[in-house]
Parts: C-alpha cells; sequence; structure tokens
C-alpha cells in the first residue's frame, strides 16, 4: 500500500470519534435538560423587549454559525481536535508512539519467526532423512522379492513386494509433504528478511519524523491549523499527520499479515508427527489456502516467485547452506520516504 491508495478513516470511525459521540449525546442531554430548567427565565426574557432582541441576536449569530460552511469547518475542526486530546488520555493516538509500539513487535515476531524457521528446517532434515531411508528399504525390499521368485519363495515375494509397495505409496506423500515445507521454509525466510527491513525503515522514519512532528506541532497548534482552514490554505500540521497515519495503517496491516502466517506456519508444524509418518490434512489445505490468496503485503510480487521457485525440480534447496544474515543494503530506499512527498 502506498500514500495514494491509503484511505483516511473518517473522524467517527477512529478512538477519537467514540468519545465525540459520548460529548454529543452528553451535550444534546445537557442541553436539553438547562432548556427545560431556563423556560421560566425564557418566558421572562419573552416579555421584555431588550431582552427578547439579545435573544433573536444569539439565535441570529447560531444561525448564520450553522448555516456558514467555513464557521461549521472551524467549529468541527475545534471539536475533533479537543476530543482527540481527551481520547489520548486513554488512547495511544501519537503515530510516533504507535510506531515505536510496531517496532517492539515486530521485534519480537522476528525472534520468534527465527525460532520457527530452525524448528521447520530441523523438521526437514528429519523428513529428508525418512524418504532416504524409505527408498533404501523399497530397493532393498524389491531385490528380496526378486530373489524369493526366484527361489520360488511366493509368499516372501508377495510380502516383500507388498512392503516395497506400501513404502513407495507412503513416500509420495512424505514428498508432497517436503515440498510443502519448502514453500513455507521459503516463504518464511524471506518474510522474515522483509520484516526486518520494514522494522529499519520503521525505526528510520521514527528518529527522522519525530523531532519534525514535534516542531510542525509546535508551530501549526490547534487554532493556527483552524485558522489555516478557514483561509483555504493546505493545513502543514494535518498534511503530515495523515502521512504518519497512513504509515501506521501500512505497518499494522503488514505486521496483522505476519502474526497470521506465523500461526498459520505454527499450526501446520504442530499437526505434523514425523515419528510416525503422518500429518493432518487440515494443515495442508491451510498452507495450499494461502499460495491461492492474492499478493502478500510483507512479499509484494515476490510471493508469485517464492511459489515458483519452491515448485522448480531444478531449484532444489540446499538445507546445508548456512543462513544469510540480513543485511540492510546502503543503497537501500526507505519504502516510507514517498509517504511525505
Amino acid at each position: 500500500m502506498d500514500k495514494e491508495q491509503f484511505k483516511p478513516k473518517s473522524f467517527w470511525e477512529r478512538p477519537e470519534g467514540v468519545t465525540g459521540i459520548v460529548f454529543l449525546v452528553l451535550l444534546v442531554l445537557g442541553g436539553g435538560y438547562l432548556a427545560y430548567l431556563a423556560i421560566p427565565f425564557i418566558n421572562v426574557i419573552l416579555e421584555n423587549t431588550l431582552y427578547l432582541t439579545g435573544l433573536l441576536l444569539a439565535i441570529g449569530t447560531l444561525g448564520f454559525m450553522a448555516l456558514d460552511p467555513r464557521m461549521r469547518n472551524l467549529i468541527g475542526y475545534l471539536y475533533k481536535s479537543a476530543m482527540r486530546k481527551i481520547t489520548g488520555f486513554f488512547v495511544q493516538l501519537d503515530p510516533i508512539g504507535i510506531l515505536k509500539s510496531y517496532v517492539d513487535e515486530l521485534n519480537k515476531n522476528l525472534r520468534n519467526m527465527k525460532r520457527q524457521i530452525s524448528q521447520l528446517r530441523g523438521q526437514m532434515h528429519k523428513l529428508n532423512e525418512i524418504i532416504h531411508n524409505n527408498k533404501k528399504s523399497i530397493q532393498d525390499n524389491l531385490q528380496l522379492a526378486h530373489e524369493a521368485k526366484e527361489n520360488n519363495k511366493q509368499a516372501v515375494m508377495i510380502l516383500k513386494s507388498r512392503q516395497a509397495g506400501r513404502l513407495k505409496e507412503s513416500n509420495l506423500r512424505l514428498e508432497d509433504l517436503y515440498r510443502k515445507m519448502e514453500v513455507l521454509y521459503r516463504v518464511l525466510n524471506k518474510m522474515h528478511e522483509n520484516s526486518y527491513i520494514l522494522m529499519e525503515d520503521i525505526k528510520d522514519q521514527v528518529s527522522v519524523k519525530e523531532q519534525e512532528r514535534k516542531a510542525i506541532h509546535a508551530s501549526h497548534n490547534a487554532m493556527r491549523s483552524a485558522m489555516s482552514l478557514l483561509s483555504g490554505d493546505p493545513d502543514k500540521r494535518a498534511t503530515f499527520d495523515m502521512a504518519m497515519e497512513a504509515i501506521t495503517e501500512d505497518v499494522s496491516k503488514k505486521v496483522g499479515e505476519m502474526e497470521r502466517f506465523m500461526k498459520l506456519s505454527s499450526n501446520f508444524m504442530d499437526s505434523v508427527d514425523l515419528q510416525q509418518g503422518i500429518f493432518e490434512e487440515e494443515g495442508l489445505k491451510m498452507l495450499e489456502q494461502w499460495e491461492k490468496e492474492g499478493v502478500s503485503l510483507i512479499l509484494g510480487e515476490e510471493k508469485a516467485a517464492i511459489l515458483t521457485e519452491a515448485n522448480d525440480e531444478n531449484r532444489v534447496l540446499d538445507l546445508n547452506k548456512p543462513v544469510k544474515e540480513t543485511i540492510r543494503k546502503s543503497t537501500h530506499k526507505n519504502q516510507y520516504d514517498s509517504f511525505f512527498e
């Protein structure tokens, strides 16, 4: 997701919108109650020409404010700012603070993903050994069946042939499982790499934008931003906050996808029992469903390339190859720089 694809939430869809609704309800109820208490006073005003004139002027002023678009925008902006301020006492609304919490979450998820990758790698080594031993047993049983046939030992020949057939059938299932594990292994590695770079990009944005945001908010307070709104000038503070909101929204979706895939991979690995040579079909179906889904936010177009590579018999995965540490290249362009252009 880039800045152009980002659709900002309306005020009422945000946490401060809930606060705004509560305050509106309280204002309506409180206003109604005060109006009820003020009925005797209003009757006195209506009987006095001077007071009546003042009341009509007040009503006229309120009517003008309600009908004038710029005045409505000003009042609306100030109201929303007040609700955001109040909500900020209970809910984290500062995008910098939110991004910092995502950095901590990514850091924790990356450690867990690293453990998953190591666990999966160990399972794949064991599965490879089982498949290799089964192939050897198939050849041994076929050889014994051939010798039994030459010696007219029909019962032994049938027994060994059946054993070879069962092992061959088992290997077909285990080889299919291995291919799915290879897909999972490649995806987890690439997701770990991209998530690490994502975390580093967020750190950079936080370190650069934290002071910038403080400076913008100091020089563009709520009243000044409201006056900019009245004059039709773009509000630098609002533009900056919208870019930060777009980043937090994008990061939120990517972290969510990362955690969902980690849960999927964990469920898949838990369903595999290599000792018994069995696995649950549900785990495979979940992985296959993920393969059929659309473009991954974290992997992007790399998802299709990874799946193609995993199913290419000429590109065998070397489990003995050392795992490279993820390093962000010096030429790397921060994926969120464009949000502020």
